[in-house]
């Protein structure tokens, strides 16, 4: 004893030196970090340890967990760059807030129409009258395609006439040259890629390039090409608008105010604002037009190149839509799949409960507080959505080229941007709080006498809440579903519809220069008489677009016209190569020298004009300053040229008497031999073609590919809506598979007790399978109202529109009660099918 008297105050004193000895040497890193911070960094290690455990333990759940929301995550990271790209339209030129073009909106007695094109002395007459609020008005021509050539090379590209100054206005990055290189009138300013395709790795500056084979002009500026998220992209050249006017290309129109065949762009001061100068200058027009067009009431109107991408679909002479309605419906179902993906992680996450439950109990009994249960559970959501997050910037590198060619779209993930990032880590922390806000609040508040009893913590009206989050799942996805279906029901209403003519064997070749005009009786003759077409006409447009609207058409012999008139002017041939189908009179004929003064109407023109019998009546109309009487010489049944979607427009078709092929650039159609093979047809008529205009390429194209164009628009829509469905219910399933085998697992012994008592698999796969189709039947009873109410507002764009019938709301309940079932199936026969001897070998 005194021994140990003696030994036990020495080892006390030994023990408080080391203590004193640990302390000291680990001094600045307590001092560094104090001990609440140890503690809280040990609590959030503790935190993510735990949960990292929990996913490796429950790999199955991991998997459907951070595939579902990893799969919602990349689609919103998708739908958010391409929102961000439509958002960014325009934004790369410097004067983006201040530039717009002009428009004129005028009134007739079918109400208002607006005019795309303005009269050539406009720019001039703003310029001397309100030059004080612009910083440029500069007048352009409508985009044209020329062929550009350089000794042997030869290449199509896209260009405007422009007056000088438009390098300055759409901020050009000059690559050679300077901005002022449209000063001289044989000059021409050409894009990065375009002097590549002409002169290589070559300098361009000061090189000769020939027009369309005729005129040599002298490249004064090379400028980078414009990006593909901005208009003007495909503007590879520039020609200075003072060499349209020497070559008569504005048809001597430089004084008269009712030729509206040209653009006039703008660009105010910064001292005022677009609805300031709108309203200064909107009479501009009204004071210089006749008394007869003066009646239109024409009124100006800035368009601002910020509301070009998106609101540039008028429905008054203010009020714009347009593209934005896809931002919202993308946005929208970009938000409704990133949510179906949160609500599986609640219902996955609180189906779990009977297995933390114990976990829950045990940590509150040793005294965990809530707000710290509160922390794990958030902190396990945190480091799945992470996870998820990292896997999605996988897929969405995967899926970005795919989605690019649907989109028609040149995006990229922006690796090295550092707002990416910042947004990226904002939409984790986001979303992980929203997925983990339910779970956490749930499971923190089980009480731990019940518990460790062996209880779930909760009521029965638990499992509601998970429920309704199912059936809203369900009713999202049902909802896409039903879209996807009026949408293709849509575009395959717009394809079947009465074309007016025969597509079959039908192209059209551009014309750059005037040779084919020329010699166009010749080729003709040889190309019918080689057996290689069976008819072919020029015309000034294609067969799917009548392009030009003209006002100034009297019926009435009072002298008050009416605007709005589609115009087309064709050769003899047009109606016999198109296959015309007339309700009365006859074609254009070379026999009859009085077909000049001659036109034919669309069953539309006729009933617009009110006109019993048409044929032999007479038209009055002004055209380029010249009054002309027509006679009706023939009705057609409509052809239709334009939105398949749209009501055909009243269209006159003139005699064309060469007026617009003096330079070039009008259309050749023709219809291929059927009894020929198209690609020896095609080769035959180049060689054709080659004789007598050597220096153009031969491009054409078929009418029914241009006519399919027409509906590119739906079919984007329609397939990125079907991809996005397809992953809703693909994740809605996911969520499907992981709540049905949590159940089967939660009811191991009750199956056991039924399958001894005699149930068969067909009844047990029943009893687990019926509770998911009544939230499914619910789900649709809430979907297709909804659904109902928005696609019908969406075909209210069209006025050629399909009709919602009801087998499709029909066919897409039976379509989501069969995925379901087969999803549920899967776990529900499994349990079904297992050894009832295990489940109840601990009974």
């Amino acid at each position: 004893m005194r021994w140990l008297s003696i030994t036990l105050p020495r080892a006390n004193i030994a023990a408080q030196f080391e203590y004193f000895f640990a302390v000291a040497c680990n001094y600045s890193l307590y001092r560094e970090f104090p001990p609440e911070t140890n503690t809280c960094r040990s609590m959030i290690k503790s935190y993510l340890t735990i949960a990292w455990r929990n996913l490796v333990k429950n790999k199955g759940y991991a998997i459907i967990n951070i595939g579902g929301l990893a799969t919602g995550m990349a689609i919103a990271i998708l739908i958010g760059l391409y929102i961000f790209d439509e958002l960014s339209w325009n934004k790369n030129f410097k004067n983006y807030a201040r530039i717009a073009r002009v428009l004129v909106n005028n009134e007739n007695s079918s109400g208002w129409y607006q005019q795309w094109g303005t009269a050539t002395p406009l720019a001039a007459e703003i310029r001397a009258a309100y030059g004080g609020d612009f910083d440029q008005v500069l007048l352009s021509s409508q985009g044209m395609t020329a062929v550009l050539s350089t000794g042997d090379t030869k290449i199509s590209q896209d260009g405007y006439y422009f007056e000088p100054g438009v390098a300055d206005m759409l901020s050009f990055e000059m690559v050679r040259g300077s901005r002022d290189g449209l000063r001289n009138p044989e000059s021409i300013m050409l894009s990065e890629s375009a002097a590549k395709s002409l002169f290589g790795s070559d300098d361009a500056l000061n090189k000769s390039v020939r027009i369309d084979g005729q005129t040599e002009l002298m490249v004064t500026g090379v400028y980078k090409d414009i990006p593909a998220n901005a208009d003007f992209n495909d503007m590879r050249f520039v020609l200075p608008w003072q060499l349209a006017v020497q070559k008569n290309f504005n048809n001597n129109n430089g004084n008269q105010w009712d030729h509206n065949g040209f653009i006039t762009w703008v660009q105010i001061t910064g001292k005022t604002d677009m609805a300031t100068v709108t309203h200064r200058i909107k009479d501009v027009m009204l004071k210089r037009v006749d008394a007869e067009f003066a009646q239109h009431k024409p009124q100006l109107y800035l368009h601002p190149m910020s509301r070009w991408r998106l609101y540039s679909e008028f429905e008054s002479p203010q009020h714009a839509g347009g593209r934005i309605r896809f931002i919202w419906l993308y946005g929208s179902i970009g938000c409704f799949v990133l949510l179906l993906a949160c609500i599986n992680f609640m219902n996955l996450a609180t189906a779990r409960s009977e297995k933390r439950a114990k976990e829950v109990g045990i940590r509150k009994s040793v005294g965990s507080a809530r707000k710290q249960l509160i922390s794990q559970f958030f902190s396990e959501s945190l480091l799945v959505t992470l996870l998820a997050f990292c896997f999605s910037l996988v897929l969405s590198q995967i899926a970005i080229p795919l989605f690019n060619s649907v989109a028609e779209k040149q995006m990229h993930i922006p690796w090295d941007n550092a707002m990416f990032w910042l947004s990226g880590l904002t939409f984790v922390v986001f979303t992980g709080l929203c997925a983990g806000s339910y779970p956490a609040l749930y499971l923190s508040s089980f009480q731990p006498a019940k518990v460790l009893k062996g209880g779930s913590g909760s009521s029965r009206s638990g499992a509601l809440p998970r429920k309704v989050l199912v059936v809203l799942q369900f009713s999202v996805s049902i909802t896409l579903i039903i879209g996807v279906i009026v949408v293709f029901r849509q575009i395959e209403f717009g394809k079947s519809r009465s074309l007016g003519y025969n597509q079959d064997g039908l192209i059209y070749t551009w014309t750059p220069t005037r040779e084919i005009h020329d010699h166009y009786d010749v080729l003709r003759h040889e190309l019918l008489g080689s057996g290689v077409v069976t008819s072919m006409a020029e015309s000034v447009n294609t067969p799917t677009n009548v392009g030009f609207h003209i006002g100034g058409y009297d019926w009435t012999g009072t002298g008050i016209g009416d605007g709005g008139f589609g115009t087309a002017w064709v050769s003899p041939d047009f109606g016999k190569t198109m296959g015309w189908d007339f309700i009365a009179g006859r074609d254009f004929s070379y026999e009859f020298a009085s077909d000049s003064n001659a036109i034919i109407l669309n069953e539309s023109a006729v009933k617009f004009m009110h006109l019993e019998n048409p044929v032999g009546q007479t038209i009055k109309s002004t055209i380029f300053d010249k009054t002309t009487t027509y006679t009706v010489i023939g009705v057609i049944r409509d052809m239709l040229q334009e939105s398949p979607f749209e009501p055909v427009g009243k269209t006159i078709y003139m005699f064309d008497k060469g007026m617009w092929s003096k330079n070039g650039g009008t259309l050749v159609n023709l219809r291929i031999n059927p009894g020929m093979n198209t690609r020896e047809a095609l080769i035959e008529i180049e060689r054709a073609w080659k004789k007598y205009d050597p220096s153009s390429p031969f491009q054409y194209t078929f009418v029914d590919a241009d006519y399919a164009r027409k509906f590119s628009e739906e079919e984007r829509i329609a397939k990125l809506a079907f991809v996005f469905a397809a992953m809703a219910i693909g994740i809605s399933c996911l969520g499907i598979l992981g709540l049905a085998s949590y159940m089967a697992e939660q009811r191991t012994r009750e199956i056991g007790i039924r399958k001894v008592l005699g149930a068969t698999v067909t009844n047990l796969w029943a009893l687990l399978s019926k509770d998911f189709v009544v939230l499914v039947l619910v789900s649709c009873a809430i979907a297709i109202p909804v659904a109902w109410y928005f696609m019908n507002g969406w075909l209210q764009n069209y006025s050629y529109r399909t009709d919602l019938s009801w087998y499709i709301f029909v066919a897409a309940a039976i379509g989501s009660l069969i995925i379901t079932l087969l999803t549920v199936s899967y776990q529900a026969i499994k349990a079904a099918m297992a050894n009832p001897v295990r489940s109840l070998r601990s009974e």
